[in-house]
């Protein structure tokens, strides 16, 4: 007689973090019962007790992947001492997502775009409200910069917020097509570039 239900030794977080990992190489459509059940060593019966649904397994996985790997980069933006060390920061942290050994190359949350199909509305808004707030996040951070005398006041925000959203996201395309840490360190410095180019507009502070 076959079990029912969750094995005894049902270890429901190590159990996400496989099903994040299937997800985050293959995509949600990528990703097939099978391949999930398989990697997370339970099964179909366990799969839908524990989670409700593949659709609710990958919002959760997702969700997991910006609390514990995807957070690295908002952290570094938020807790280094000026907003060009931030970016510094952030676009490095990406790298090391990325480009480790950790995972799958690429970012979860940025391929998860490219890989969800239109059908699949609650994931792509799921998906489009994460990078929202990275661009909010960084719009903030430009915001205080050109408030505080380090960018000048006819700075855009909102577009630089985008342009290095674009970058982060970049960053993690250019990986899962092979780039290197190298590669994606050039990166990084042209966009760090660019953002020299703007704030010396208002001369030497811009370089704080």
């Amino acid at each position: 007689m076959s079990s029912r239900g969750r094995p005894r030794s049902f270890d429901r977080t190590e159990a996400l973090e496989k099903a994040m990992e299937v997800f985050w190489k293959h995509g949600f459509e990528g990703s097939s019962l099978t391949d999930l059940t398989s990697a997370m060593g339970i099964n179909s019966p366990s799969l839908y007790a524990a989670f409700g649904s593949k659709e609710a397994l990958y919002l959760e996985a997702v969700r997991h992947y910006g609390r514990t790997m995807g957070s690295a980069t908002l952290r570094a933006l938020a807790e280094a001492p000026s907003v060009r060390e931030g970016l510094a920061g952030m676009l490095c942290a990406a790298i090391g997502c990325a480009a480790g050994e950790a995972g799958p190359r690429g970012c979860m949350i940025a391929l998860g775009a490219m890989q969800c199909a239109p059908g699949n509305e609650r994931i792509g808004e799921e998906l489009k409200e994460m990078r929202r707030t990275v661009r909010d996040t960084l719009r903030l951070k430009f915001e205080a910069a050109i408030a505080e005398g380090v960018l000048p006041p006819d700075a855009d925000a909102a577009s630089l917020a985008t342009y290095f959203a674009t970058v982060l996201h970049g960053i993690a395309i250019q990986a899962r097509d092979g780039a290197t840490r190298e590669e994606l360190g050039a990166i990084v410095s042209h966009a760090l570039a660019a953002f020299d180019r703007v704030a010396r507009v208002n001369g030497p502070a811009g370089r704080s």
